[in-house]
């Protein structure tokens, strides 16, 4: 090696020893004073106490237990209230048929007129004509007297059907 480069890397070795040794007594923790900052942390809230309150209503029975099965006929009331059923099992219903139109706008007037007097209406596309039907109803008593109030307050002489999803 060069005598130049032994000089500087000596002096370089030299200058670190030097800062090693004086570097602690100049930087010492002497002058270091500890700050006391004031908490900003809220005092511990006060617990809230809570009171029993009584249920005003009384408890509703235990559910655990299964109900005895009913084994009596249902009366002719019952009977009546029960709905038919077809061969398939399926419930029977029925539609008023009301109108029959080769105009769907014509269709689309009459269902909003009875939408809005507050009856279920539906309307289907059968060929070219479109039918709007009130409906459909498990009694058929009471789609016989919605016919005559339907006449009454339409002109609107219906043809009660049997309802189908089709």
């Amino acid at each position: 090696m060069d005598l130049t480069v032994k000089k500087q890397i000596v002096g370089g070795l030299a200058v670190v020893f030097v800062l090693l040794v004086f570097f602690p007594l100049f930087f010492t923790a002497s002058g270091y004073k500890e700050r006391n900052l004031p908490s900003i942390i809220p005092a511990k809230p006060e617990t809230a106490t809570f009171e029993n309150i009584e249920p005003l209503l009384k408890p509703l029975p235990s559910t655990k237990q299964i109900a005895p099965l009913k084994q009596a006929q249902p009366t002719e009331k019952e009977a009546a209230d029960l709905a038919q059923l077809d061969q398939q099992g399926v419930p029977v219903a029925w539609t008023l048929q009301l109108a029959s139109f080769k105009d769907a706008a014509n269709a689309r007037a009459l269902r909003k007129q009875l939408l809005k007097a507050g009856h279920k209406v539906y309307s289907r596309q059968n060929g070219s004509l479109v039918k709007v039907y009130v409906g459909p109803e498990l009694k058929k008593q009471r789609l016989e007297a919605l016919k005559k109030g339907l006449k009454e307050q339409f002109g609107l002489d219906g043809l009660l059907v049997r309802f189908t999803t089709q």
